[in-house]
């Protein structure tokens, strides 16, 4: 079937309708819990689930464990260019050995 929109009104309530049944980010969903292994996750996984990991850092990090071996604590991921303390701290609960 094909429906005709016949006012503004009624098409700006289709589309907040449309816009509502898309997902929010992850950090909106209760209950779920996001986690990453530093040590064996990819660049796209470490960009998408860390919290101000972006892929140029993804990437550092991926170097880092290929010349220094895993990580063998959360703090250790202060070590790699570009990512400080408080960047660990944010995703603490999220980063897994």
């Amino acid at each position: 079937m094909v429906y005709f929109i016949k006012s503004a009104s009624a098409a700006v309530l289709l589309g907040l309708m449309v816009l509502s049944t898309i997902p929010a980010a992850a950090d909106d969903y209760e209950g779920i819990e996001i986690t990453v292994n530093v040590n064996t996750a990819n660049a796209e996984e470490l960009d998408k689930l860390l919290l101000g990991i972006g892929p140029d850092k993804a990437l550092k990090i991926i170097e880092y464990r290929q010349q220094h071996g895993p990580f063998l604590a959360a703090d250790d991921l202060s070590k790699v260019k570009g990512i400080g303390a408080s960047t660990v701290e944010k995703n603490r609960e999220r980063i897994k050995l």
